[in-house]
């Protein structure tokens, strides 16, 4: 089964992981543009209770700007998403949609660059957030 996310789980709570997740994209340059509280929504539509669940919609503008240049329809997956689940009390997962597998549909190799260094960057703020202290 091939991964289209790059995943951490970190033993910390989920207000604090949000919080966590904000403060370690914007270290890396990225900013959230939207966000979809998952468990609110589902509340409110279904009438259906999920653990919290938020999906932040991640973009560092000079990559997008850059893969907008040589393919103005991947605006059409963009921008990144990024999401934070409480899996208990204590642990929440942090996923975030895989900029190598994101260009790798549009099949267009010019955006190999661009995808390798925003996969870079949220490496980089995943990373952050296992290494950081609660």
């Amino acid at each position: 089964m091939k991964t289209y996310t790059l995943t951490v789980t970190v033993p910390r709570p989920y207000d604090a992981t949000v919080e966590a997740v904000r403060a370690a994209l914007g270290e890396q340059g990225f900013g959230v543009l939207t966000e979809i509280d998952i468990r609110a929504t589902l509340a409110e539509k279904l009438g259906v209770e999920v653990a919290p669940h938020v999906i932040l919609g991640a973009c560092r503008p000079a990559l997008a700007h850059a893969a907008l240049q040589i393919d103005p329809s991947i605006a059409a997956v963009l921008p990144c998403n990024v999401t934070v689940r409480s899996l208990d009390e204590e642990t929440t997962v942090v996923e975030a949609f895989d900029p190598d597998a994101m260009m790798g549909l549009a099949g267009n190799d010019a955006l190999d660059d661009v995808a390798a260094e925003a996969r870079q960057g949220l490496t980089a703020a995943l990373e952050t957030l296992t290494s950081a202290t609660v």
